[in-house]
């Protein structure tokens, strides 16, 4: 462990004498250009700009409270570090004033240099100060969701939890060289504070910790990536920088084979392009894990509930399965028999229409009616169709098989019908994710290996997301100067997308494959869900929760068995050796990707639907309820019945109240605000925010609607 030099105590400002005044413009300058002479301090120059390459970071804490009947929120402090000195200030006015001490002392504007500002949870703090500077560029994915703002005076803020992906206190626990912790239970955010309102020793340090913690997190990343400038926006930058160098060759020295192989490369993404249409049935028949409950188990107390999962489901099939490896090619189908054909020899992308469609068994409906272009006449379980009259959808050959071995209809009619030709994705893209694997597995608990296991870990974790990434999505612009909505559509066509898209050089993925990793993951898991029938009680993505898991120890054995074999033939193919797909875990243990993985038994199970069960072993229960935190439902549950009554009360009237779900309901407030608020201690102030979000404590209720529970209820009867 290392700690900062730079990281002291003593190092905090207070930016002005009096808590809502201007800074002390002299003492901030001053304290700027010790920063200037640290041993640390440098400049990088990267894409035309000059980077100042230490780590800073920005935090503000907030009070929500009622105005009459309007809901307000103001800020009451602010932290800034910059290179381990931490300045406080009190208001937005004097931050402007800091950043513009900032942008002075180093010179941003007159040589087009960057100061990088990461703020933890950047969508939050940029509502609240979005209106207090001018910008010069903002990029957001979504609306209210800017991945970097910059502003005209050359502060550039980033987000540090989408770099990341962890919160503050799980980011302090992931540092690995510079240690510090972030401080919990010292400050209690129901009490109103203002500008004015006095802060404890253990609140300032609260506060102050906060910006710590994301320093020397940033600072480890200078330390991995070089410098601040080639620190990637996300986590899944990370994993798209690593396979494009390793499949396009695209930095570091390259020798004669290596640059031969990105040719290729380069020359097989060339020749994989998409219409807008094609694009559009992609898109349509892309869909995400499968997460349900076998209707016949629901809101059913059951003991000795088996638990499996897939070893690295969605990397498996990126290795060892088939995926389109062509543009698509229209064909019409004119009969069963050469839909077959079709659907047996080549990757399929197709409109379909089925005629009265009605179940085969009560176990699982796959069918969601979300991904339904038109239905008509039909019943649901819960978001699943049961039956139909006529239901139109897109998918591709995997789902269709899934579809017809929990579905019978009287007639099908075939829309547009495109084809792939089926193939291995490139050796190159294939051999980063054997070694994201062999690292996650092989250095996991080893001493000394710490960073690179996070960093296998992390990144195959993210592999899959860069290959479902969208070509076409919304350009947002933000404009300052509109009143109604700054968030704004562009101007760019998804066909001007699309071609950029296909003409890209760098390019090394294609949005088909991210398709077909979803598609074979659940048209695996299916395999398990028809092979336990009625045993079948709950399904995740890449796990299934049985009853009588020892009478189906013959199917998971042979799948396994399957999953090795196509391993081999992946293995014959790439020219990976077998032995990399089945590393060595620290403890001498030999782990097959793909493989079905015994996880342990329940001694009860209680699942309300998808997202929504309760599990215990001995006398430790686990709550998994999607919108409620697990450790606050928990700690409610147990203090309100017990640990000998929750599963009784595990109900679909379950309700709980506001401050114990450990989730909050986020109000935006756009308009400028200004008013009287009166603190805690019952001191008034005059508050002035230009925007914000209001917080408060969000209660929770399982929702059921009475056609589920009524079906429910029908089908458990119908089985007794």
């Amino acid at each position: 462990m290392r700690t900062l030099s730079f990281l002291m105590q003593d190092s905090l400002v207070a930016v002005s004498s009096s808590n809502t005044g201007d800074i002390d413009k002299s003492l901030v300058v001053s304290r700027l250009n010790e920063i200037k002479e640290m041993e640390n301090f440098k400049w990088v120059y990267s894409h035309k700009v000059h980077y100042l390459n230490i780590p800073i970071s920005f935090d503000i804490e907030t009070s929500s409270f009622m105005d009459g009947i309007a809901k307000k929120a103001i800020m009451y402090i602010w932290t800034c570090n910059v290179n381990g000195t931490t300045f406080i200030g009190r208001t937005w006015s004097q931050f402007v004033q800091l950043c513009d001490c900032i942008a002075e002392v180093f010179e941003l504007i007159k040589y087009n240099k960057r100061a990088v500002m990461y703020i933890h949870n950047l969508e939050y703090e940029f509502q609240f100060m979005r209106k207090w500077f001018e910008w010069h560029d903002i990029f957001a994915d979504d609306k209210r969701r800017p991945l970097y703002a910059v502003t005209t005076k050359g502060i550039e803020f980033r987000c540090s939890y989408r770099l990341s992906g962890y919160s503050l206190a799980k980011l302090a626990d992931e540092l690995r060289v510079y240690k510090t912790q972030k401080m919990v239970g010292d400050l209690d955010y129901s009490l109103i504070r203002h500008s004015n309102t006095p802060l404890t020793d253990k609140e300032l340090k609260y506060c102050t910790q906060d910006t710590q913690v994301v320093v020397c997190y940033i600072q480890e990343e200078i330390d991995k990536n070089g410098d601040i400038a080639h620190i990637p926006y996300t986590k899944t930058g990370y994993v798209r920088r690593y396979c494009q160098q390793q499949c396009l060759a695209t930095s570091g020295k390259v020798d004669d084979v290596s640059r031969l192989k990105a040719y290729k490369y380069r020359d097989v993404m060339q020749s994989l392009t998409l219409t807008h249409e094609q694009y559009k049935m992609c898109k349509a028949a892309f869909q995400g894990g499968f997460t349900h409950a076998n209707i016949n188990y629901v809101d059913q107390e059951l003991s000795q509930v088996g638990s499996i999962d897939f070893t690295s489901s969605y990397p498996f099939t990126m290795i060892a399965q088939y995926f389109p490896m062509s543009s698509p090619r229209e064909v019409e189908v004119h009969d069963m028999k050469e839909l077959e054909f079709y659907l047996k020899s080549y990757c399929c992308l197709f409109q379909v229409q089925f005629i009265n469609l009605r179940p085969t068994t009560t176990i699982e409906n796959p069918i969601s009616s979300s991904r339904c272009s038109y239905i008509e006449d039909y019943h649901l379980n819960n978001g699943r169709v049961i039956d139909a009259k006529i239901l139109e959808t897109t998918i591709t050959e995997l789902d269709f098989d899934i579809y017809r071995q929990f579905y019978k209809w009287d007639g099908i009619k075939i829309g547009k019908f495109y084809t792939f030709y089926r193939g291995y994705l490139p050796t190159s893209l294939v051999k980063c994710l054997v070694k994201f694997y062999k690292d996650k597995t092989e250095l996991k608990g080893v001493i000394g290996k710490e960073d690179e296991y996070l960093q296998g870990k992390a990144m195959l974790n993210s592999a899959y997301g860069m290959a479902v990434t969208d070509i076409v999505r919304d350009d947002l612009e933000y404009h300052q100067e509109l009143y109604a909505d700054e968030w704004q559509v562009g101007s760019e066509t998804p066909v001007s997308q699309l071609n950029r898209y296909n003409k890209n050089p760098s390019r090394f993925l294609y949005y088909p494959w991210g398709v077909w990793v979803t598609a074979h993951a659940r048209h695996n898991l299916f395999k398990g869900i028809v092979a336990f029938g009625s045993d079948y009680v709950y399904s995740d993505t890449d796990s299934i929760k049985a009853i009588n898991m020892d009478r189906h120890k013959d199917f998971i054995q042979n799948y396994n068995l399957h999953v090795r074999e196509l391993l081999q033939k992946a293995s014959e193919f790439h020219g990976i050796p077998m032995e990399d797909f089945e590393p060595m875990t620290i403890k001498g243990e030999r782990k097959l990707i793909g493989v079905w993985d015994y996880e342990g038994t329940y001694d009860k199970f209680k699942t309300l639907g998808a997202k929504r069960y309760l599990v215990q072993k001995g006398n430790d229960i686990e709550f998994t309820v999607a919108g409620v935190n697990k450790k606050a439902i928990k700690e409610y549950m147990l203090e309100t019945y017990g640990i000998d009554r929750v599963f009784k009360h595990f109900t679909r009237s379950l309700d709980i109240p506001a401050g114990r779900t450990g989730k909050l309901t986020h109000t935006y407030i756009d308009q400028l605000w200004t008013g009287q608020v009166v603190d805690y201690l019952g001191e008034q102030f005059t508050y002035y925010e230009k925007s914000s979000i209001h917080l408060e404590p969000a209660p929770f209720k399982i929702s059921m609607l009475d056609a589920f529970w009524d079906y429910i209820c029908g089908i458990q009867q119908r089985e007794e």
